[in-house]
């Protein structure tokens, strides 16, 4: 048996937004949030650009003895939440807790106490870090915060795959509902490692982009020819997906159907992207759809403004769209959020999803000169409304050769 799983709730908090309305409005508007970073220990970055969650104010969600045992990462996922669960005006009764769970995705968990605890430790030289130093950083927090706030009692889990990590949450979330096991998921991801010692690690490793010397926030250029780099980003996206029946009978809104979802491994390079790879998870996840390369009508790519990535992605989207490729319509809004690792998945799913709903198509910004080798409709720097979308895909290859792939369409009961 495999049931239908709709969309009825959206929640987000990201450099551009802290609701969907926000959020997509700012990516129509070619709207950047990348800014040259204003902390206290921007001075010791070589690259001092990233896309914060600058308006973002826990005292506003919590308490301040919640705030002793919440983290930055689930402050965002608890919020981005908040607004999901009211948006699909979800109510559960006891007996449907134990049919409801929650997916989350996150690279790195509570960065920022992690880092305070080596301050402490290793600066200060203090023989003692906070009492709840494990709860607050570990990776599962910020689902096991949403489970304990809803009462949640089905599956609870965390998925840590890099940069597809909530586009997998997201995927077997989907599985969940699609296979019986459940009725009702939050799904998402949350990401909050813009910290001193996580800047630093990136910047070793060479993928950063350097600051547009005219404009910080033109500094992430995905698919250009002076493309550089990516931009690191933080933020939370959660979506409630329900049974489509459970749905309709109880009068939900709903947002598009999540028809299809495939993940898969490159097996080749723990930082080299892989076409074929890539190719094999977008043509699984069409094929678990049910829809044709031709039927998608937009693609939100992963588009990380690397030089390899860029170049295989498009590869990819040519080995398997053939000669549809030149015209479904493509966009990086990592572009104006930049890259949020662990929650990018979701986050660009949900600007997917939006695009889907709204009949209007974000634009990859600061695309002015195209790579020759990026020569597909990446949608230079103007978004485009007034289009009817029937179908829609998210992209999310990571490190480690961790692919994920979405597919959301129009609902028809």
């Amino acid at each position: 048996m495999t049931r239908r799983v709709v969309i009825t709730g959206l929640g987000v908090i990201s450099p551009v937004g802290k609701t969907p309305e926000a959020f997509f409005s700012s990516l129509m508007a070619g709207r950047s949030g990348i800014k040259r970073l204003q902390t206290s220990f921007s001075e010791k970055l070589s690259i001092r650009i990233a896309a914060p969650v600058d308006s973002f104010n826990p005292n506003e969600y919590f308490s301040k003895i919640q705030l002793t045992g919440i983290e930055r990462f689930s402050q965002f996922a608890l919020a981005a939440a908040e607004q999901a669960v009211q948006d699909a005006q979800l109510e559960l009764s006891a007996a449907e807790q134990p049919r409801t769970g929650v997916y989350m995705g996150s690279c790195m968990g509570g960065a920022g106490t992690l880092e305070d605890g080596y301050v402490e430790l290793f600066q200060r030289d203090n023989s003692r870090i906070k009492p709840l130093s494990v709860l607050l950083s570990m990776n599962n927090a910020a689902a096991s915060q949403l489970s304990i706030k809803y009462h949640l009692r089905g599956p609870n889990i965390t998925y840590a795959t890099a940069c597809s990590s909530s586009a997998i949450a997201v995927g077997e979330a989907y599985r969940q509902i699609k296979h019986g096991y459940a009725d009702v998921m939050l799904a998402g991801g949350s990401e909050a490692m813009l910290t001193l010692g996580v800047m630093k690690a990136w910047e070793a490793l060479h993928t950063l982009a350097h600051e547009d010397p005219n404009d910080a926030a033109a500094s992430c250029k995905p698919f250009a020819k002076n493309r550089n780099g990516l931009v690191l980003g933080e933020g939370a996206a959660v979506l409630v997906l329900e049974d489509a029946e459970r749905a309709i009978k109880r009068g939900a809104k709903i947002y598009a159907e999540l028809a299809g979802y495939d993940c898969s491994s490159d097996s080749s390079h723990l930082t080299k992207p892989d076409a074929g790879g890539q190719a094999r998870t977008i043509h699984n996840a069409l094929r678990d759809a049910g829809l044709r390369p031709q039927d998608i009508h937009y693609i939100n790519a992963h588009g990380t403004a690397t030089l390899a990535g860029d170049i295989e992605e498009t590869k990819a989207i040519k080995q398997v769209f053939g000669s549809h490729a030149s015209s479904v319509p493509i966009s990086s809004t990592k572009s104006m959020h930049g890259h949020l690792m662990g929650a990018t998945g979701a986050v660009e799913f949900m600007a997917a999803m939006l695009a889907l709903h709204h009949g209007a198509i974000p634009p990859t910004i600061n695309l002015h000169d195209p790579d020759p080798e990026c020569d597909l409709d990446y949608v230079p720097n103007q978004g485009r409304t007034g289009i009817k979308l029937n179908a829609v895909m998210s992209n999310s290859f990571a490190f480690g050769g961790s692919n994920a792939v979405l597919i959301a369409k129009r609902f028809n009961p």
